[in-house]
């Protein structure tokens, strides 16, 4: 199957073979896929957001963030590993503290890559309920994998968290951070998990989301902050130009970092 890189907008039917091949001037663009019937064409369309990394990405957020002015004092809950990173900028222009939320996807039996939901620190969890019934999942199952997941989750908040103390939460403008949306069931178990601690305002700010993913959860929620999406939504790493992997060590970095003096 041949790949080609289309402009779609401006430029519409012109069909570039490589990415350095697309002239400079096509504008700010980001990769969408398009099937057809030959394959799959990746087209970007000008003027669609595309973010450098995850650094810049959290400074655009901070700065949109910045201007709603919440009453409540505010404190980004990041969600490890690349949320982290957005989450710190964030943190930063807001001049407020970062801390972080570690919910983790629960796999399906045989296949623990095909996520049938997600789990939080305290317990909360989300399922997919069509997907457990369709594929006959059993609450025992379900019990045991929460169990592992949750293990999981502790070591690492001792992992990243280091000596740092957990802050307060309550009557607080709590905004849940990642560095993106997709599906949503793990940023779904963050915001059950963040209700309990009853802040004043829960928020959820990402620089990109999926649309389905997006009105899901805007009732969920007191706000929401997405700074870009499209129809064509494929992975949360179409709208970056460096998407590659968060480390244990830039996490822990990072935290350590926020929590010194600003």
């Amino acid at each position: 199957m041949e790949r080609l890189f289309i402009s779609i907008d401006q430029d519409f039917g012109h069909a570039y073979r490589k990415w350095s091949e697309i002239p400079t001037d096509v504008g700010t663009v980001a990769p969408i896929p398009l099937p057809t019937s030959s394959g799959i064409i990746f087209g970007w369309t000008p003027g669609h957001l595309m973010f450098k990394d995850r650094y810049e990405a959290g400074r655009k957020l901070g700065q949109t963030l910045s201007k709603k002015r919440y009453k409540a004092q505010p404190i980004v809950l990041a969600i490890p590993r690349g949320g982290v990173v957005v989450g710190y900028q964030v943190a930063k222009e807001l001049g407020c503290p970062l801390d972080i939320i570690v919910p983790r996807k629960i796999g399906a039996p045989h296949n623990p890559e095909y996520a049938i939901g997600a789990v939080a620190q305290d317990g909360s969890m989300v399922l997919d309920q069509k997907v457990v019934k369709s594929l006959g999942i059993s609450s025992s199952y379900l019990e045991e994998a929460k169990k592992g997941e949750i293990e999981e989750i502790e070591r690492r908040m001792k992992m990243y968290r280091k000596n740092l103390s957990e802050p307060q939460i309550v009557g607080k403008t709590a905004i849940i951070v990642d560095d993106g949306i997709a599906t949503g069931s793990t940023i779904k178990a963050a915001i059950l998990s963040v209700k309990k601690k009853n802040p004043a305002l829960l928020v959820v700010a990402v620089p990109v989301g999926s649309p389905d993913s997006i009105a899901e959860i805007k009732p969920l929620i007191d706000d929401m902050v997405v700074l870009a999406t499209s129809p064509y939504f494929a992975a949360v790493g179409q709208f970056y130009q460096n998407f590659g992997q968060t480390s244990d060590q830039e996490v822990i970095g990072l935290l350590q970092k926020a929590s010194g003096p600003q």
